[in-house]
């Protein structure tokens, strides 16, 4: 019995001053494996603490220990080759949530990704961008001298914006050009509203123009403010300006898409872990009848296409402009206890009829352009033709 128990406080007191070795300094990876076992220390977290230590003591430039540890976390998620999931630094994180300010500080633009840097689609009209001169199709491949190439669009977009007044200094490349310019943009706070409407008269015929610049929430409810005003002044067709939206909320891509049809499917949505789900019309229809045209770009994605693709699918519109981004899946965001944030694909979604938008978008029924550069605004035209001739 004596014997026993010596042998058990003998590995005690072995396992205490392991312990204090550890406390005091020792590296796990340099315990033997049964002892890394016991106190919950993986060979992988020992070799991949080993690989930092061998750099940070071998490498010929100093090197930050917790760089290489967040670097190291987003390994993890680029193996995946998923362009749309991302690991957050903590630091990263905060950019992330500023972005989402509806009511922010920064030069007046809509961008989507690039694997450049932002590619610009939309330039608010009067904005610093537009002063200095940056156009949609431009991308932006460096903030403040920093490059943002590879970098999520919410956290290079969070790194434009500031305090209002202060300035950004943004390399600009376009199209055709070798190299970016610099420009230095005065921040300034931007108002833009989610959704804009008016009566437009076309050979005539009174028609409903609203333009919607995102799916954030109360997104269908600005719609419906913009249109009821339209239609009692007599509009006879409707035209959705979804150009340049790149998304948002899936619930108000299924409200908006209610306004206009009544009842059946708007969108499905389903994943290696998520269940089959059908998004079907909310009701709440304001014109479920009126002829329709659906105006897109190739900066519309997401839940614009969403949209787009069920206004299209179950015969409510007419598809006018470019073919659309292409996004096909859904992201879900989640908080990690370091502060960082993982913005994983979780799944797919898919149109009325049963099509996966990845990779190909929504081509327009009828093509239709705007260039950039000129100040007239070359798709609308079109767009509205072809609504005036569905109303004749």
């Amino acid at each position: 019995m004596d014997r026993s128990r010596t042998v058990v406080v003998a590995l005690a007191c072995a396992l205490i001053a392991l312990a204090s070795g550890l406390y005091l300094g020792a590296h796990p990876a340099s315990l033997p494996h049964w002892v890394r076992a016991a106190i919950g220390v993986s060979d992988d977290n020992a070799v991949r603490d080993e690989l930092i230590d061998a750099i940070r003591e071998g490498y010929y430039k100093k090197v930050d220990r917790k760089a290489l540890e967040q670097s190291s976390l987003k390994g993890v998620v680029n193996a995946l080759h998923d362009p749309f999931s991302h690991y957050l630094t903590p630091a990263e994180a905060k950019l992330f949530k500023q972005s989402l300010d509806p009511a922010f500080e920064g030069v007046g633009m809509s961008v989507r990704e690039d694997k450049r840097g932002l590619r610009i689609a939309k330039i608010f009209k009067g904005s610093p961008a537009d002063r200095a001169g940056i156009h949609p199709d431009d991308v932006i491949t460096a903030v403040n001298g920093r490059s943002i190439a590879g970098l999520p669009s919410s956290v290079a977009t969070g790194r434009i914006k500031g305090p209002a007044g202060t300035f950004v200094t943004l390399a600009v490349l376009s199209p055709g050009q070798p190299r970016p310019r610099v420009i230095r943009v005065r921040r300034a706070r931007i108002h833009v509203p989610i959704a804009a409407g008016r009566l437009v008269r076309h050979n005539g015929i009174p028609l409903a123009y609203v333009r919607l610049a995102a799916f954030d929430s109360g997104a269908h409810g600005e719609v419906q403010k913009q249109l009821r005003p339209l239609l009692k002044r007599g509009a006879r067709g409707i035209l959705l300006d979804l150009r340049g939206n790149p998304g948002g909320l899936l619930t108000e891509a299924v409200l908006t898409a209610s306004l206009f049809i009544e009842k059946g499917p708007i969108v499905s949505t389903s994943g290696r872990t998520q269940p089959k789900h059908v998004f079907n019309a909310e009701g709440d229809t304001v014109a479920p009848t009126l002829p329709m045209v659906a105006l897109v770009d190739k900066g519309s994605a997401s839940s614009s296409e969403i949209v787009t693709g069920a206004l299209r699918d179950r015969g409510r519109a007419t598809v006018v402009g470019q073919k659309t981004f292409g996004k096909g899946v859904f992201q879900n965001v989640k908080p990690l206890q370091n502060g960082g944030v993982l913005d994983l694909t979780v799944g797919s979604y898919y149109l009325p009829r049963g099509e996966n938008l990845a990779h190909k978008g929504i081509a327009p029924t009828v093509p239709a352009r705007d260039l950039p550069k000129t100040r007239r605004d070359e798709a609308l035209p079109i767009a509205l033709e072809v609504l005036a001739a569905k109303v004749r």
